[in-house]
């Protein structure tokens, strides 16, 4: 067995909880590499220490090991963390026994086709949000579904989410919570500025195209498209986007089969 320690510097500034995973690795035996200063080849699993963020962020940063991930909680409210800092050496041994279980959980797919002809693409584990940058004009967005007209929406943007991202900017822009391990896709507008404010879910097997209008006054509108929060693109009229169900999936491992309702319970 060999296990990627993957530290958030921020929430573990001394290092004493990365200290006190190798030192119980090294204990039983079981070899392991501290991202990013150990050169990163494969990986039986991942522990991140942090919060949901830093689950993000090593979903996105380790992914091509295909290795479940499993958190250590040094956040906030930590839905996607699993593991309380005092309890990371029961942790180490369960997951050595084979006492652990697996959840795949979708996600989103984004192709942004820009004015000039060039085009990128980009994976969220959480959400993909457009929203304004700079300028406090309320952001004009045209929203298509399987290449038909839905709405404008008069907003300050609009977040795309799986259900595991439900619990995050989606919930405090107003929108629903969703089973995590469901196949949706949700779209929330950002401070709309009309009476049209409820979220929409979608099929996973649906495609949402989002493009950049002008603005009322005909002029050029210049928005950002965040994956996950880390991976930000200008973007700006005339250019889109298209939201889809990636084909790749995020592994978590948990140590309890717990449902969401207790885990609302328990954090909310």
């Amino acid at each position: 067995m060999h296990v990627i320690i993957y530290p958030n510097t921020y929430k573990d500034p001394d290092g004493a909880i990365t200290g006190k995973i190798r030192s119980c690795l090294e204990a039983r035996g079981i070899s392991y590499g501290v991202y990013p200063q150990d050169p990163i080849s494969d990986g039986d699993f991942v522990i991140a220490i942090g919060g949901d963020g830093t689950m993000l962020q090593a979903a996105r940063e380790v992914r091509s090991l295909n290795a479940p991930i499993i958190g250590v909680n040094k956040g906030a409210l930590g839905y996607l963390t699993e593991v309380e800092p005092d309890c990371i050496e029961e942790a180490i041994d369960r997951i050595a026994a084979g006492q652990y279980y697996l959840e795949n959980r979708m996600m989103l797919s984004g192709r942004i086709r820009f004015a000039n002809g060039e085009v990128m693409e980009d994976t969220a584990l959480n959400d993909v949000v457009i929203s304004r940058c700079g300028s406090l004009k309320i952001q004009l967005l045209r929203i298509s579904v399987n290449g038909r007209f839905l709405h404008e929406f008069h907003a300050d943007g609009v977040i795309l989410t799986t259900p595991t991202g439900s619990t995050g900017y989606n919930l405090s822009a107003g929108g629903p919570l969703l089973e995590p391990t469901a196949q949706l896709i949700t779209l929330t507008p950002i401070c709309p500025h009309n009476l049209n404010r409820n979220s929409i879910v979608f099929s996973a097997e649906d495609e949402i195209e989002v493009e950049v209008l002008p603005s009322k006054d005909g002029g050029e509108q210049v928005m950002e498209a965040s994956f996950d929060g880390s991976a930000v693109v200008k973007i700006k009229t005339g250019d889109r986007i298209t939201i889809t169900k990636s084909a790749g999936v995020t592994e978590l491992m948990t140590l309890r089969q717990t449902s969401f309702l207790d885990i609302l319970q328990e954090k909310l």
